[in-house]
């Protein structure tokens, strides 16, 4: 079928760029996607992982580079997030 895109072809298109990413929980994290396997586990760097505490107050934590474990994530927007 002409058009038809799966979603490991989307996240390979992907590479080298940046990430949004939504874990389940109160967690995001931001990144270049540098490699990932079948199970959505993904290599970033230049990350900063943003995680909102009981309070409401928003952390920022930046990393060099990350193993992410695919297991938790929620959502993956390309392009990076809305104040990027």
């Amino acid at each position: 079928m002409a058009g038809r895109l799966m979603p490991l072809e989307l996240i390979d298109k992907c590479i080298g760029s940046k990430l949004w990413i939504i874990m389940k929980g109160d967690k995001e994290l931001v990144g270049t996607l540098r490699g990932f396997d079948d199970y959505v586990n993904m290599v970033l760097e230049d990350v900063t992982e943003y995680e909102v505490d009981a309070e409401g107050v928003r952390r920022e934590v930046k990393l060099e580079q990350i193993l992410l474990n695919g297991n938790n994530v929620a959502l993956l927007v390309p392009g990076g997030s809305p104040d990027s």
